[in-house]
């Protein structure tokens, strides 16, 4: 089974209306190059650090532009459209960093809500508190379409390879990373992790992100990249600008790889013992 997948590369501003244009023109680009399956950045709605103003542009999902501008492009399109994520507000008060998926009639396949909360103190003086602003997801997610069984993950999600291993292990072929990493992180890890993550596990990865300096003042990475289960990076972006990421997807590579590397069904379950040096300790 072979597909033109689509990463797309944006730098979102504070305006929601504005970055659904941005997609909108982007979307299209890729789905005339003959993508289709087309996956959009973390926060694709908007970047905005300013919590009170972020509040003031949140909506639910049944109200909110980037749901609904997606729904209809994936409908008249005739794509699968994946919102690598966008800022919902929850029922209960809370905001979700949630990911949506839109089959090619406009249905909603699926959503994913961010697991891994990216709290931290960077040496360049940044700090981040996503945890202060948003309600961690509770479960992984996995979607069967058309040619291939997709897993989800947003941004630092890659951080923590046991997630992606657990959408391996019940049969996730396309390993998905959309993200708004920051610079300073991106420049270190970014690309090590997504090859890493499809290595290990024998995926393809794609991930969507956003890149450069942002109405917000935020800088990202970029590189919007798809890799191969082999670990090969089959096309990629620059570090700043909008870009559109195209590869050809042979979902057979997957079966072909884990043929190769069966370390799926050679992981065994294992005891972890403690032993001690220090003065007086006893080896356990």
């Amino acid at each position: 089974m072979t597909f033109k997948a689509a990463a797309i590369q944006m730098c979102s501003g504070v305006d929601p209306q504005k970055n659904a244009a941005d997609m909108v023109r982007l979307v299209r680009e890729a789905a005339a190059h003959g993508a289709t399956y087309i996956q959009t950045p973390e926060m694709t709605g908007a970047l905005q650090r300013d919590r009170k103003a972020m509040r003031d542009i949140l909506r639910d999902e049944t109200n909110d532009i980037i749901v609904s501008t997606a729904r209809n492009l994936a409908g008249e399109l005739g794509i699968h459209l994946h919102i690598g994520s966008t800022a919902i507000a929850r029922d209960d008060g809370k905001i979700a960093n949630r990911a949506l998926l839109f089959a090619p009639g406009g249905r909603l396949v699926a959503t994913y809500d961010k697991i891994h909360m990216f709290d931290v103190d960077l040496d360049n003086g940044e700090s981040w508190r996503e945890s202060s602003a948003y309600e961690p997801g509770v479960a992984a997610r996995v979607a069967d379409l058309p040619f291939g069984r997709l897993g989800f993950a947003i941004c630092y999600d890659v951080r923590f390879p046991q997630l992606f291993r657990a959408e391996a292990l019940v049969g996730a072929e396309i390993l998905t990373v959309p993200a708004a990493f920051t610079r300073q992180t991106g420049e270190a890890h970014w690309e090590i992790l997504l090859r890493a993550r499809a290595i290990e596990n024998g995926a393809f990865v794609i991930a969507a992100a956003q890149a450069g300096v942002h109405e917000d003042g935020r800088e990202t990475f970029g590189h919007s990249m798809i890799v191969d289960p082999w670990g090969k990076v089959l096309a990629s972006a620059g570090g700043t600008g909008e870009a559109v990421v195209l590869a050809e997807i042979d979902i057979d590579a997957v079966k072909a790889a884990r043929v190769k590397i069966p370390n799926l069904r050679n992981a065994r379950e294992f005891a972890l013992d403690t032993v001690s040096d220090v003065a007086g300790g006893v080896a356990a």
